[in-house]
């Protein structure tokens, strides 16, 4: 089977959950609708939290750093890639509203993965899989609703680790830009 059927297949295997289970559906679009900005509420509610408040700090900043670069990468592979959604080939049933924009890389994804992986890279592994299991819900959401395939999903997941490996490689902790941001408040 080519890459493209093992796409469409798991991505329709998940989509069939759908419509099963009212509570579930409602379930998953909830974490769809509001999962990113709980995400992002999460990361800025920590700003005045812990005895490491430097080294808290410089994760806040670079999980938002990451946030941003992931969704800006997207947003250039989206000039050369055109995916169609799985709801417009007739694989998924949509659950939600049709969304304007090509399917991969997903956004949510994306962001979410980035924000996960910027804290285990940065070393807070307990808050990191609590951040990974969201993000895995979130992404979950997106193809049990028909909205994304599950290739999407992993290109996000891919694109949120990329930068969250950049903004790590060049934010660094302790820098005089660092020391200013973090000295905010």
């Amino acid at each position: 089977m080519q890459l493209y059927g093992i796409d469409a297949a798991a991505t329709r295997a998940i989509n069939d959950l759908a419509g099963t289970a009212a509570a579930a559906d409602f379930l998953c679009i909830w974490i769809s609708a509001i999962g990113i900005q709980l995400l992002v509420v999460a990361v800025a509610a920590q700003w005045w939290y812990g005895s490491a408040r430097k080294h808290n700090r410089h994760v806040l900043v670079a999980a938002g750093l990451s946030f941003l670069l992931g969704l800006a990468i997207n947003q250039i592979i989206l000039v050369f890639v055109h995916r169609i959604r799985p709801y417009d080939a007739g694989i998924t049933r949509l659950l939600i509203e049709r969304s304007a924009d090509p399917s991969f890389p997903s956004d949510h994804a994306t962001a979410a993965f980035a924000i996960a992986a910027t804290f285990l890279l940065c070393g807070m592994r307990t808050r990191g899989l609590w951040f990974l299991g969201a993000a895995v819900l979130i992404a979950f959401s997106r193809v049990y609703l028909g909205i994304h395939y599950v290739g999407d999903i992993l290109g996000g997941v891919l694109m949120g680790g990329l930068a969250a490996m950049l903004v790590r490689t060049f934010y660094r902790e302790g820098t005089r830009v660092d020391r200013v941001i973090t000295g905010i408040f």
